[in-house]
């Protein structure tokens, strides 16, 4: 057995998992956490895979509050899904506890580690692919959000302040750009006056919810189209994956973020900023999708916002990358100089698109609006 088949071995025994180990691999996907998928095998040779992931603590510093977020959403969902039956987009993962009984162990170096079952027959985009997906992803979401609809945000931990604050991502930006420890600032001049010719944009949501004109739920606020589990058979949603930052929020976040990486064509780090766009036979499937399933809890103002949320998204996200870009690239994992103002640029260029076609956005908004 390899070095790195011990080390999954070790972790996943800690498991209360059926069966005998017989091997599994690291999971390169995600910017963010380690993943393992590890292999079993039971007494009558039938063979079962399961997610094993350590929680990085340098994005998550109170992994324990994270865990306890995401056993509050399944053990919810799975209820409710059990009591309606219901068994489209919108269930969600299953923990397996550790055989301490805790839905969580320690790692033997260290680390919080958790255990998934493994989907199979499923796979995940970073490209939407076509209009049924872009259907199913939102409709996913949707369902998702309406399933914790009556769970109380403040049963949920906020476990990374200012996540979707836009304002501080801003504030932020400047002091990054003010420190310019690496010396970057001199090569992202015209990104800088982009952003700086928008800041009106940052607060407009977050002077919604202060005036009471919208209202603070449990989102997923990471609904990238690789965080729904598609049926490679059907081009159907399973389940929606990556709880991790499942904190109370705006359902507009989660679905900006939908438009943000549905409706472009190319990869978060295209460098030919030419492909970029917001395509609109997209985003009227995500808005078609999203309010089949949502549409019951949104308020109407929630409603006529959606098109502004992909572009306040697609913003947010570029000051992120630009930020973690000025700051040395500590946050997001990089596989090649200038990747993370690559991401940066290719989220500008999608606000520039966005902008362009808001107004056809809004009246398709509205005209689905109506039927639901």
């Amino acid at each position: 057995m390899t070095k790195k088949g011990m080390e999954i071995s070790r972790i996943s025994s800690q498991f209360a998992i059926d069966g005998t180990f017989v091997g599994g691999k690291e999971i390169v996907s995600g910017l963010i956490n380690v993943t393992y998928l590890a292999e079993y095998v039971n007494d009558v040779g039938e063979r079962s895979r399961y997610v094993l992931q350590r929680i990085n603590e340098q994005v998550f510093p109170d992994p324990h509050s994270v865990m306890r977020n995401i056993s509050k959403v399944t053990k919810h969902i799975n209820r409710k899904v059990f009591r309606r039956k219901r068994d489209f987009g919108g269930q969600t993962l299953n923990l397996y506890p550790g055989r301490d009984g805790k839905d969580f162990v320690e790692g033997p170096e260290g680390g919080v580690w958790r255990c998934y079952n493994y989907i199979e027959g499923c796979c995940n985009y970073d490209i939407v692919e076509n209009t049924r997906q872009a259907y199913q992803a939102a409709k996913a979401f949707g369902a998702f959000q309406d399933l914790i609809s009556d769970l109380s945000p403040s049963e949920i931990s906020i476990t990374i302040p200012d996540f979707h604050n836009t304002p501080s991502r801003y504030g932020k930006l400047m002091k990054a750009i003010k420190e310019d420890r690496f010396d970057r600032v001199k090569l992202v001049t015209e990104e800088i006056d982009f952003i700086n010719n928008r800041e009106e944009i940052v607060h407009v949501l977050l002077d919604h919810l202060k005036k009471g004109g919208l209202k603070e739920r449990i989102t997923h606020n990471d609904t990238k189209l690789n965080n729904v589990m598609i049926d490679e058979a059907s081009d159907e949603a399973v389940c929606v994956i990556d709880l991790d930052t499942v904190m109370p929020g705006l359902t507009l976040y989660d679905f900006g973020d939908l438009v943000r990486t549905a409706t472009s064509p190319v990869a978060e780090d295209e460098t030919d900023l030419d492909k970029v766009e917001m395509r609109m036979p997209m985003f009227e499937a995500l808005v078609e999708g999203y309010l089949e399933t949502a549409r019951n809890f949104l308020t109407p103002l929630e409603v006529d916002l959606l098109p502004f949320s992909g572009k306040l998204i697609s913003f947010e996200v570029a000051l992120r990358f630009l930020t973690d870009y000025l700051e040395g690239d500590i946050y997001f994992r990089v596989n090649r100089e200038g990747q993370n103002l690559d991401r940066c640029r290719t989220q500008l260029a999608l606000v520039k698109s966005i902008e362009d076609q808001e107004e056809q956005m809004l009246k398709f908004v509205k005209k689905v609006a109506r039927f639901n």
